[in-house]
């Protein structure tokens, strides 16, 4: 089998593991290796990149930016739909794995190779998410998982096979812990944050201050959303990506964002992982708010009903199945008026919506006031409570 691959194109963000694999997949399989990095946000983790995997071995270096599809496509639709996975995670590595694997499918077609390859390990969710999106677009491709194939154990394995090959490595200390970074978040993994009952220590934090921190005074601001989706702040009509990151920006400087959790990952185990989501987090609250006031009570029921199973589906990896289609396409016909403007409040760790607008408002003073009114007579409420007590007294005439 490993005769019979000519060439492959790798996801390569230059760390020790995606350095170590170009050099592998040559020795292992006598190919040629073609490198491919996303550029979905991860600002400095991308300089020398280009050196880098054609110094290790790699004939050819994609770095594609992606940043504007990211967002808008993939991270927006997932606002649009509350995407939260198990109550607190906003799926920041989870988004944004389906985008990658789908252009590095398009370059291996493009390039003539016959396989694609990650660097993510045998015991988490990545290579799920990587794979089902290869297999979605491509039925015939041929995946190489190094992780699961090679004799390594472990980061001192690797560092000795890179030293015995001449493979140019950071001689930087090593982070005690594993990070995943791109425009919608940062995570933190593995090493010191392994136990649950430890702190994660203040100087790992890189998007945001700590609330303690964070400036005396609040820092208010407004966005407008068409659709569902947001397109300004305080006026200012801005890109999808260039948006994100300003609201990261301002999320930062408040302490937004930063959550700490224990999850389930689709392998079976459960993971300790702590992010940093600022400009998601305010996104996702000042959504939910434009949604209060637009959305009918019912489909707004419905909609919420449908959040574990989308968020679910994200964080398994199933972006490309035939349930999400349909469900996308749900979420937009869902989304069409949920139009107007939130403003916010953010001070010391906190986001708090201070006021919402809106001309598709659904919401009328003159309906709910305590006031005198015109439009709702009180004792019509009599028959309503009674009619829907109905089932209740009879379960309890026929109990006794």
């Amino acid at each position: 089998m490993k005769g019979e691959v000519k060439k492959v194109v790798l996801a390569y963000s230059g760390g020790l593991d995606t350095s170590v694999i170009v050099k592998w997949l040559k020795n292992e399989f006598g190919c040629e290796v073609i490198a491919f990095t996303a550029d979905v946000g991860q600002a400095e983790e991308l300089d020398h990149l280009e050196e880098k995997a054609i110094a290790t071995g790699a004939s050819k270096v994609y770095i594609e930016d992606l940043r504007e599809e990211f967002v808008r496509d993939y991270v927006f639709t997932a606002i649009k739909a509350n995407a939260i996975y198990e109550g607190t995670y906003l799926l920041g590595t989870s988004i944004a794995r389906p985008l990658i694997a789908k252009r590095q499918v398009e370059i291996a077609q493009l390039e003539g190779a016959d396989a694609v390859a990650h660097g993510s390990t045998g015991k988490g969710n990545d290579q799920v998410r990587f794979e089902l999106t290869y297999y979605a677009l491509n039925p015939y491709i041929r995946v190489i998982s190094p992780w699961r194939e090679w004799q390594f154990k472990s980061r001192e394995d690797l560092i000795a096979y890179a030293q015995q090959n001449g493979i140019p490595i950071p001689v930087t200390k090593a982070k005690p812990y594993s990070s995943d970074r791109n425009l919608l978040h940062i995570s933190f993994e593995g090493g010191i944050l392994e136990d649950p009952w430890s702190a994660p220590p203040e100087d790992m934090f890189i998007l945001s201050v700590s609330p303690e921190k964070a400036p005396d005074r609040p820092t208010v601001l407004e966005i407008d959303f068409e659709d569902g989706v947001a397109k300004r702040i305080d006026g200012k009509g801005l890109s999808p990506a260039a948006l994100l990151s300003k609201l990261n920006e301002l999320g930062g400087q408040n302490g937004i964002g930063r959550v700490d959790m224990v999850e389930n990952r689709y392998v079976g185990m459960k993971s300790r992982g702590v992010y940093e989501t600022p400009g998601g987090t305010i996104l996702h609250i000042a959504h939910r708010a434009i949604e209060s006031i637009t959305m009918d009570r019912e489909v707004m029921h419905f909609s919420d009903s449908l959040v574990p199973k989308i968020s679910e589906l994200i964080y398994y990896g199933y972006w490309f199945s035939p349930e999400m289609e349909i469900l996308k396409k749900t979420i937009d016909e869902m989304q069409k008026e949920v139009n107007g403007t939130v403003r916010l409040k953010l001070y010391k760790g906190n986001c708090t919506v201070i006021g919402r607008q809106s001309e598709k408002s659904l919401y009328h003073d003159a309906f709910a006031t305590f006031e005198k009114d015109t439009v709702y007579n009180q004792k019509d409420a009599e028959g309503f409570i009674r009619l829907n007590a109905l089932r209740l007294r009879i379960r309890k005439m026929m109990r006794g």
